[in-house]
């Protein structure tokens, strides 16, 4: 499995890209694996606030559907217009391709409780 160093993550299994004010979100290499052959995406915040650890949106795998919990609180930018139609982009490249959404961040101080990679790696036993 794939942790990169530079970014950071939760408990419900979502990565953090920050850059700035903004940040890319989307689910981790360890929680694709889980979820099996994605299938479809369904994110309907664009524009809308949410805060840290509300659902943000769902993710369908041929047998389950799980809920997307947004890991800071921040304003939706922009949904990964690509997953509409390549959703399985989540399972060959989660921390590239397969990014969700884009995010204006609220408050950066809440950056500093998410997991590093190596916490997140003790977290899901890797």
């Amino acid at each position: 499995m794939n942790f990169p160093s530079e970014l950071k993550y939760t408990k419900d299994h979502e990565w953090v890209k920050i850059e700035g004010n903004e940040a890319f979100i989307g689910i981790t290499d360890f929680a694709q694996r889980e979820l099996g052959d994605i299938v479809y995406i369904d994110i309907n915040t664009v524009g809308d606030e949410v805060a840290k650890d509300d659902v943000f949106g769902t993710v369908e795998a041929v047998k389950t559907v799980s809920d997307l919990f947004m890991p800071l609180t921040g304003t939706i930018l922009e949904v990964n217009a690509a997953l509409n139609d390549n959703p399985e982009l989540v399972n060959t490249d989660p921390y590239g391709q397969g990014w969700m959404v884009k995010v204006t961040v609220s408050d950066a101080a809440q950056a500093e409780g998410l997991l590093t990679a190596d916490a997140y790696k003790a977290l899901v036993g890797a």
